[in-house]
């Protein structure tokens, strides 16, 4: 049996090897998980922020922490709710006029956390403005902030969201979003819902690869414009979502493909497996920059408008894309349009590569379960069972 021994550390009490010594400088290197809380020692985040080191993790007990706001430029932090989420509310303050939390540090994991209220006098203050290289964002919700999450260039960074919830974000000046990326080396949002921005895109992204797969974006009542927005093009999938473009919307894409120049070294999108729905009277579910190549294929399209404008015809690729009405979904009124049995949907797909199918549908309000495959695939964002 392992023995070990309490080590004091900035008036936490932590486990240590048995043969740590208080002096040896290894130990100063082993990774610490500290514990926040109103009961704790360290009584906020911020308090945190200030001790932490690379590699640690910050667990946080559930509540609200009302303007508490913090910067974090350790390594590989692991910044966590435990047993719940942990609800930052801004109430007026930011960090160094960005965001609730500015994360300036590589490789940092975000679980459980809740942002909402962030406001600066630039009039794009972030629930997490992401200054680092890598970020995963797992089961948070960023809301009434004037951006959900936003990031700086770097061609180097991956940022992966997962099982979490964008919405009432953005000023309403048009130039603030739900989740605004920018010249990152890749985009992956998953099992997520978007939703209610205020005149700005529910996603925009100006990274060289999107993957967004197996989401719900949706405008409700709110003006949002792009519901997907990727005005620099890259190579990008954009397949199992249920993207619904509301009666307010103030642009008539639903998704957007190299509005502001392809920019980005790959100037291919692919539009596989969703349920478009357009709320408007009029629009277009994919909009395309003059030069670039898309193929959209299997996706349900609700409500009237173009499958594509935009694009040279010979540089579209669509196959198996089918108009339908309500009537063979779930739950249209409340956004559920898992299939019926009875749905022209079933069993009318063609192949698509693998490389480019749905793993993932989204699961209501905020999470994925496998898509699975049986037999010839049913169009739109869900397989029947």
């Amino acid at each position: 049996m392992r023995a070990a021994v309490l080590a004091l550390a900035a008036g936490l009490l932590v486990a240590a090897p048995a043969s740590a010594s208080y002096d040896d400088p290894s130990r100063a290197q082993a990774p610490r998980t500290w514990h926040v809380g109103p009961d704790r020692d360290l009584t906020t985040p911020s308090a945190a922020a200030a001790v932490a080191g690379d590699g640690d993790t910050v667990l946080i007990d559930p509540g609200t922490y009302a303007g508490d706001v913090a910067t974090w430029t350790q390594d590989d932090l692991t910044l966590r709710g435990d047993g719940g989420r942990v609800h930052l509310r801004a109430d007026g303050n930011d960090a160094q006029g960005k965001a609730i939390w500015v994360v300036a540090g590589d490789r940092t994991t975000v679980d459980r956390i809740e942002f909402s209220g962030a406001t600066v006098p630039d009039r794009n203050g972030a629930g997490i403005r992401a200054e680092g290289t890598d970020l995963t964002v797992t089961r948070s919700w960023f809301h009434h902030n004037e951006m959900g999450i936003l990031t700086g260039a770097d061609p180097e960074s991956d940022l992966v969201i997962s099982r979490s919830r964008f919405f009432r974000n953005g000023f309403g000046d048009g130039y603030s979003h739900n989740l605004y990326v920018g010249n990152v080396r890749s985009l992956t949002v998953t099992g997520s819902w978007l939703s209610r921005a205020d005149t700005g895109h529910e996603i925009k992204s100006r990274a060289a690869r999107n993957t967004i797969v197996g989401n719900r974006i949706s405008d409700g009542d709110a003006t949002a414009s792009y519901s997907i927005d990727l005005p620099n093009g890259g190579l990008s999938l954009v397949a199992g979502n249920v993207v619904v473009q509301g009666p307010r919307s103030e642009n008539p894409a639903l998704v957007s493909y190299g509005a502001e120049g392809l920019t980005n070294p790959s100037r291919t999108l692919w539009v596989v497996h969703n349920t478009f729905v357009n709320q408007r009277s009029s629009g277009t579910f994919v909009n395309l920059a003059p030069a670039a190549r898309a193929h959209l294929r299997n996706n349900l399209l609700v409500g009237p408008g173009d499958l594509t404008s935009g694009a040279t015809p010979s540089a579209v690729d669509a196959w198996a894309n089918r108009r339908v009405g309500l009537s063979g979904f779930a739950d249209p009124g409340r956004e559920d349009f898992r299939l019926l049995a009875s749905s022209s949907a079933v069993d009318r797909g063609v192949a698509v590569p693998r490389r480019w199918r749905p793993r993932w549908e989204y699961a209501a309000p905020a999470g994925q379960v496998r898509r699975p495959a049986v037999g010839r695939p049913d169009l739109g964002a869900y397989e029947l069972r």
